[in-house]
């Protein structure tokens, strides 16, 4: 069993710092159930604990 950290700062309304073991990020919250955070992720909660996660970012070694 693994220890893992986390922790979420709210910033504003619509904007959290993310900081965890690995790094932080930062996510903004376009609508009440669309996210998009600055690794590339686009998060979109389906209700009853469902999520869809998709990556949006781009690959640069792509031609």
């Amino acid at each position: 069993m693994g220890i893992s950290f986390r922790k979420r700062i709210k910033l504003d309304d619509t904007t959290t710092l993310n900081i965890g073991k690995k790094g932080s990020s930062i996510s903004k919250k376009i609508d009440d159930n669309i996210t998009i955070n600055s690794k590339g992720t686009l998060t979109i909660n389906l209700g009853d604990g469902l999520v869809f996660k998709q990556s949006i970012k781009q690959n640069k070694n792509k031609k």
